[in-house]
């Protein structure tokens, strides 16, 4: 009797440390986290332009990557599949929290769909107009004087009293300042205006600056009104892709011509198409729902640009490798700006 007891109690410590074992091989969070293919969804589902709907009878689809933070189980995953990366969790969010990260990303999406309005409805040669508010911060570096007054969703709207219409108009008029030279900053939270003054720390061994990551907070205002709602998306890499869906609806030009047309790339207040990160991860997820096009972002590449690009490729190097290993077929164009892609469309 003893030793069928002592049996049972062993089979029973075996099992709960097989599930104890299995709970933290799938559950156990790590400090890292792994990057894979997201998708490609089109367009016409997230812009609504009164009386102006898709004249297209393809598609433009935004892609994405799929992010989640790793467990055992999905970390020896991703070392075995070779289009999944694995990434520390403070390259991916910067060391903010998770909740902070969101708001970033939603800044970004929301200044990228800004600029895809504007430069859409000018390309049509319709009515739109742009009220600069000032530059959202997306993180406040360790080293700046400002960190404990400003934070991650103010708006910075004046500099030594001074306004700007670009996030390039700031920078370039506190660059032009001393480090360690004290600068008022007027900022708005929550919809107070505040104000604070510190000093200015060095950025690079020629330029002062504030200490902080940025984007542009602008308010667009169309004559045909424009909705464009990203869902759950977040960051500025949709921008060329929304700005090619606003422009077929507005304009009228049936740009895709039957074609399941994806891409990626920021854009730019001047049209210009922007890097982005994850590009490969980005191509498979368009193979796989049927894009026969891929449009990516080109910049001449250089032995210093290569020396910081992820996989020493540019955007462009990197998706024509992974469409010829994952995605046969797909046809990989590289467009610097808006025009050109709706240059190669048209041609």
């Amino acid at each position: 009797m003893k030793k069928q007891d002592n049996r049972i109690l062993r089979w029973i410590a075996i099992t709960l440390g097989i599930v104890l074992f299995l709970g933290w091989f799938l559950l156990w969070p790590l400090n890292s986290y792994i990057e894979a293919p997201g998708s490609a969804t089109n367009l016409r589902s997230f812009v609504r332009v009164k009386n102006h709907p898709d004249p297209g009878k393809g598609s433009f689809m935004i892609t994405s990557v799929a992010l989640q933070q790793a467990r055992p189980a999905t970390y020896l995953l991703a070392k075995a599949v070779p289009y999944m990366s694995i990434e520390k969790a403070s390259d991916v969010t910067g060391g903010q929290s998770g909740a902070t990260f969101d708001r970033v990303q939603d800044f970004y999406m929301k200044s990228s769909i800004n600029e895809a309005i504007a430069v859409a409805y000018k390309a049509a040669h319709q009515q739109v107009t742009k009220k600069y508010l000032g530059i959202y911060v997306l993180q406040v570096q360790s080293n700046s004087k400002f960190r404990h007054a400003i934070k991650v969703g103010d708006t910075i709207t004046k500099v030594n009293g001074h306004h700007y219409n670009t996030a390039q108009g700031f920078q370039k008029y506190i660059g032009k300042q001393k480090v360690g030279s004290p600068l008022t900053v007027t900022y708005v939270r929550n919809g107070h205006t505040h104000q604070t003054t510190h000093r200015l720390v060095k950025l690079t061994s020629t330029r002062s600056g504030i200490g902080i990551i940025l984007t542009n907070n602008m308010k667009v205002k169309t004559k045909i009104p424009v909705k464009v709602n990203p869902g759950r998306l977040g960051g500025p890499s949709g921008g060329l892709m929304f700005t090619l869906q606003i422009y077929e609806q507005v304009s009228g030009h049936d740009l895709q011509r039957g074609r399941k047309i994806a891409g990626t790339g920021t854009i730019s207040s001047d049209g210009t198409v922007g890097e982005i990160g994850g590009i490969d991860k980005k191509v498979i997820a368009a193979h796989r729902a049927g894009a026969t096009i891929f449009l990516a972002p080109y910049v001449k590449p250089t032995k210093l640009l290569l020396k910081y690009e992820e996989g020493h490729q540019t955007n462009y190097q990197l998706a024509k490798k992974t469409a010829k290993r994952y995605a046969p077929g797909m046809k990989v164009v590289p467009v610097s700006s808006f025009k050109q892609a709706v240059h190669y469309l048209e041609k």
